[in-house]
């Protein structure tokens, strides 16, 4: 009896891995910001922000391009009412994308709640919500949204509908790919066949579901729209929904190839017609394929941010890859375990294919993963780089048990002569019903032929000639024996492959690679919908977040200003401090000092303060003496932000007295 050990694993798998992190290290290390989900990055009034009056419209600034809709930005009163106009204004210029809507004239002075929702360029819908207050901050009774934008169970289902639409189409394009590239024999074989047509039932009901999901996902949130066929007809006209109907349409075409290649070509006999059919399918595949992948490219992250030209013929590749692998490596398992026999050729084809496949992937996850991430800090410090690092962990766990597969396939042997044996007992299973009709009919039978067949069959023949005159065929008899005969050579074979220990090891590491592609293929469907860490992190650092906070620093303000009277004691530095530093209410503090740096006491001290590009001020500011050289002013009101100029004047006699300027940015 023959044994076999696992194999191990060679060097040239960590040898891509290493070679893979190397280069991935140099493309984040240089690259440059960009974005590809779109993130509130700025505001106007700002969150939290109080004016002195009520503003014309609210002005809105996103990292990316996102579709508007009359209702995507809501402006709320104290009491809940709406107190815009429902107007959207574009306000983009140049590379700034900015939306505003009009106010009503006359809003009374309180805190207002701006709530927005809106999808951004990469279909992937965005919504949240800040206030800001007329005149002085009040109480509301408008409470902010809880669910997040594309959550409840509308994004429970839509989610569920995206991963079952993944893996849908590796199935349907990579059995095909299978069947045509490594195992033409397949194609005959029903469970191939019904796991290929399960591929594209899944993936086209899963496509109609996120169709008729797209107008309460991206809206509502509220599963009874789905009906709403008005919100289908707007779904239908933009990018997504052009994708999904072309997706559907697609789908179409490939339902064609999935019956020609399980009816016409399963059926050729002729070699040379089998090989021009299967051209031609491969061709037509091909082609197909790459369409529906390309439905995800054109309406996804790759198609926005940076060199989306290059992005989306990498994307489309990378699923052609995906599919090419855990499709193929789906039926391969089918295979394994429902069909009589998978030859070793096809197990060695496939290895192959499979080996190209992880290539292609390793080459255009390291320039998707750059493209999206850009940077070591957002890979650890984002939640879309945590996901990712998941996913490359999941990616070698299963780079390493292909290997280990790759292995066992290389140590599957056919036994030689089981195999003649296997093909002489089907050739006698077909001619041996005809033979013993023949000897019937001359009244001549072989020795011993009724005691092999009692034995082969374990079932007793006397009393067969009772039934049936030695002259005359008996049919039912002969159909009974044939059907024994087979039973018994299926369950030989089962017996046989079962009983192969490179066969079962084979069987036991593709269950165990499709169990991992499973989880791997649910993390990248949640990395599809999460927003990249390069827009993250671009909208940490202008102080934006996706929930509507303003882009303004998270310090104070502080400056010197050095002053010269011209008399007794008419020089020193005057040390300005605004907190928070933004817009709303600010504590200023203003401390005097001599050049020594001692506190200087001066009669009096006035602070005015203007933002010239929007017309504002001078705002006076009188503070407060305090003590010795330190004066204040609590609720300093900033309205805007912008270039402020701040002006500074000191008295230090009855006579003698300075302005000093400086401008600073507020957010």
């Amino acid at each position: 009896m023959t044994t076999s050990t696992a194999p191990r694993l060679g060097t040239a798998l960590a040898r891509l891995l290493v070679l893979a992190a190397a280069l991935l290290g140099v493309l984040l290390a240089g690259a440059a910001p960009a974005s590809a989900h779109a993130a509130l990055t700025g505001s106007d009034p700002g969150d939290g922000a109080v004016v002195a009056t009520a503003p014309k419209e609210v002005g809105l600034t996103f990292s990316e391009q996102v579709a508007m809709s009359a209702d995507s930005i809501r402006v709320l009163d104290p009491s809940g009412r709406r107190a815009d106009t429902g107007e959207i204004i574009d306000l983009c210029s140049g590379a700034v994308v900015k939306y505003g809507v009009a106010l009503r004239a006359g809003l009374p002075d309180g805190t207002y709640t701006v709530a927005w929702q809106t999808v951004s360029a990469d279909s992937h819908p965005i919504a949240g919500a800040f206030t800001f207050s007329i005149g002085a901050p009040s109480a509301t009774s408008v409470a902010l949204p809880e669910q997040s934008a594309g959550g409840g169970v509308v994004g429970a289902l839509y989610g569920i509908a995206r991963y079952l639409s993944y893996a849908g189409f590796a199935v349907l394009v990579g059995g095909g790919a299978f069947v045509l590239l490594c195992w033409p024999r397949g194609a005959g074989v029903r469970p191939v066949q019904r796991t290929v047509v399960r591929g594209w039932l899944t993936l086209t009901g899963a496509t109609l579901v996120m169709l008729l999901l797209r107008g309460p996902y991206t809206g509502s949130g509220k599963l009874a729209d789905v009906f709403d066929l008005a919100g289908l007809q707007a779904v239908l006209q933009t990018k997504t929904g052009a994708a999904l109907t072309s997706r559907l349409l697609l789908l179409g075409a490939a339902a064609l190839f999935v019956a020609v290649l399980f009816g016409a070509y399963a059926r050729r006999t002729d070699p040379k017609e089998r090989k021009d059919l299967a051209f031609g399918l491969g061709l037509g595949g091909t082609a197909v394929a790459a369409g529906i992948a390309g439905t995800w490219a054109l309406a996804e992250h790759a198609s926005t941010g940076i060199q989306p030209g290059i992005a989306m013929p990498v994307d489309i590749l990378h699923l052609l890859a995906v599919a090419a692998w855990l499709g193929g490596l789906t039926t391969l398992l089918v295979a394994l375990y429902r069909a009589p026999s998978v030859e070793r050729a096809a197990v060695e084809r496939f290895s192959r294919v499979a080996f190209v496949s992880v290539a292609v992937l390793v080459a255009t996850g390291v320039y998707q993963s750059w493209r999206q991430v850009g940077s070591w800090s957002a890979l650890t410090g984002t939640r879309y780089g945590q996901l990712l690092l998941v996913k490359i962990g999941l990616m070698a766990v299963l780079v390493g048990i292909a290997w280990i597969s790759r292995r066992w396939t290389r140590r599957l042997t056919e036994r030689t002569t089981a195999e003649t044996a296997e093909e002489e007992l089907e050739q006698d299973l077909q001619e041996e019903p005809a033979e013993e009709g023949r000897q019937e009919e001359t009244g001549t039978e072989e020795p011993g032929a009724k005691e092999t067949g009692a034995g082969e069959t374990g079932i007793e023949a006397t009393g067969a000639e009772e039934t049936a005159p030695e002259d005359e065929p008996d049919p039912e008899r002969a159909a009974q024996l044939a059907r024994q005969r087979a039973a018994v050579a299926t369950a030989r074979r089962k017996k046989a492959r079962d009983a192969d220990p490179e066969r079962t090891g084979l069987r036991r590491s593709v269950l165990t690679e499709a169990a991992v592609a499973v989880v791997l293929l649910a993390v990248t469907t949640v990395l599809t919908s999460t927003e990249p860490g390069r827009t993250e992190e671009e909208a940490g650092r202008n102080g934006g977040t996706t929930a509507g906070s303003a882009a303004v620093p998270d310090r104070p303000v502080d400056i010197r200003l050095p002053f010269d009277t011209g008399g007794v004691d008419g020089k020193g530095v005057v040390r300005l401090s605004l907190d928070p530093g933004r817009t709303g209410a600010n504590a200023l503090h203003l401390f005097v000092e001599r050049p020594n740096g001692k506190p200087l006491d001066v009669p009096e001290i006035k602070v005015n303060l203007t933002l010239e590009e929007k017309g504002v001020g001078p705002l006076p500011v009188a503070p407060d003496r305090i003590q010795t050289g330190h004066w204040s002013a609590s609720g300093v009101q900033l309205p805007l932000p912008g270039e402020w100029r701040i002006q500074v004047t000191v008295r230090t006699s009855e006579i003698d007295q300075t302005t000093i300027e400086k401008n600073v940015k507020i957010g």
